[in-house]
């Protein structure tokens, strides 16, 4: 795994501390003081540590909503539903350093496995290993299958066609006959338009189906 950047946010004694233990020496530590000027460098190949108190649970609210992989230090607050957030761990105070460490490691592991199961297709984000879709605050289950059509599509920036999806998806023959391609988009088509409301998700011409 290569050298993790974290940023410590608003508090630069924390900060200080960590930088200075040849323990962390692997890790490349930033300290951040002005959340809002700061919002747009924050990037997901990077840990956040955060401490919340009443006057900055905003700031909380954003990591959370932006799915930025962080690091709560708090024994203060109720975080509803903290636990069931992916890549937000959540470390109560007082604590051993090697738990720290531990958590930013398993935490770096985790971010990673997300961005590599996650794939945008316009403006979804399909979750390959979730076998999820989603737009905006609605999401959809998928069909294994389901899943390999649009991953198929995502990495062809051309129309797909008939005989390649058959070739690459099922296996079969290209001059096979049979509906499969047909009906199973179909499927697919009618589940986003009653979850989505969206009739134009994948598209066809002579050359193929594309989104």
């Amino acid at each position: 795994m290569n050298s993790i950047a974290i940023s410590i946010l608003k508090n630069q004694t924390f900060f200080e501390i960590l930088s200075e233990l040849k323990y962390f020496s692997e890790f490349k530590f930033k300290f951040c003081g002005d959340f809002e000027s700061y919002k747009n460098k924050l990037k997901k190949d990077q840990i956040i540590i955060f401490f919340p108190t009443e006057k900055n649970i905003e700031d909380f609210d954003y990591l959370v909503k932006n799915n930025l992989p962080s690091i709560i230090i708090t024994n203060n607050l109720n975080l509803k539903n903290i636990e069931s957030l992916d890549l937000i761990e959540k470390l109560n105070t007082p604590f051993f350093i090697s738990d720290f460490k531990k958590k930013i490691t398993l935490l770096a592991a985790k971010s990673i496995f997300h961005k590599t199961s996650l794939i945008k297709l316009n403006d979804y984000m399909l979750d390959k290993n979730k076998r999820i879709i989603k737009k905006n605050d609605k999401e959809l289950q998928l069909t294994e299958k389901e899943i390999n059509f649009l991953i198929l599509f995502s990495i062809n920036t051309q129309p797909v066609s008939r005989k390649f999806i058959l070739k690459n998806i099922w296996n079969y023959s290209p001059e096979s006959e049979t509906h499969t391609v047909e009906t199973h988009i179909h499927r697919l088509r009618k589940k986003i338009l009653e979850r989505f409301g969206d009739n134009y998700f994948i598209k066809n011409n002579k050359k193929g189906y594309y989104i």
